[in-house]
């Protein structure tokens, strides 16, 4: 078994397009669901409104789409324990040991949450695997912050979905710019980021545990 983005996945419910990493049983390739039609009959379709119905026809109604891996939905804040455990990763992270109680309560009391435009959580396989949260930082600009991948669902494409499920939540608020900080030592994130087309540029915030700061438009 092996896990494959599929960009085409039509979100019924959201009647838009949802990125999605889905799991694909090995073997078996995705469904086409424009199959069977010409060259030209495909280039007239994805060109206009009859795209949506083919697509909820094959797709969504038909349930030949493979489910998802994750699922990434908002949800409040105070609903998950997945802030904590962000505080408690990168905490640990940047003193080198693992953080105790106290330095992980500090930190929640310097950096609050309650500005939070949006806040996502992921669940893989049903179970809370990740999160990340939005602020609205200036006309039609967003900020991505809060992105965190719980150990046990790291490496299962955890957040690349999050992230495209970010990006369709800054559009969904009106931003057409994401901004985002990060710390030097944080390698993953930062090559998530470039592969997602995020470029660094001039720093934008200031703060002790800002190094990196990078920008896509949406």
């Amino acid at each position: 078994m092996y896990e494959r983005c599929a960009s085409y996945v039509w979100c019924s419910p959201c009647r838009r397009f949802a990125g999605q990493t889905v799991y694909v049983p090995e073997g078996r390739a995705l469904p086409d669901p424009l199959g069977g039609l010409t060259r030209h009959e495909r280039a007239d379709l994805t060109g206009g409104q009859g795209l949506l119905t083919d697509l909820d026809r094959a797709l969504t109604r038909s349930g030949r789409a493979p489910r998802p891996h994750w699922v990434v939905t908002p949800e409040p804040v105070e609903a998950t324990s997945l802030l904590r455990d962000y505080f408690t990763d990168v905490a640990s992270r940047y003193y080198g040991r693992p953080a105790t109680e106290a330095e992980v309560d500090a930190a929640l009391a310097e950096d609050p949450s309650d500005d939070l435009a949006r806040f996502l959580v992921g669940r893989r396989d049903g179970a809370p695997g990740g999160c990340v949260g939005l602020r609205l930082i200036g006309p039609g600009v967003a900020e991505l912050t809060r992105m965190f991948v719980r150990p046990s669902a790291r490496r299962t494409h955890g957040g690349h979905a999050l992230l495209a499920a970010a990006e369709d939540a800054a559009l969904d608020l009106g931003a057409h710019t994401m901004r985002l900080d990060t710390r030097h030592d944080l390698t993953e994130a930062r090559a998530l980021y470039a592969a997602h087309g995020y470029a660094e540029i001039p720093a934008y915030s200031h703060g002790p545990y800002a190094d990196h700061w990078y920008e896509k438009r949406l």
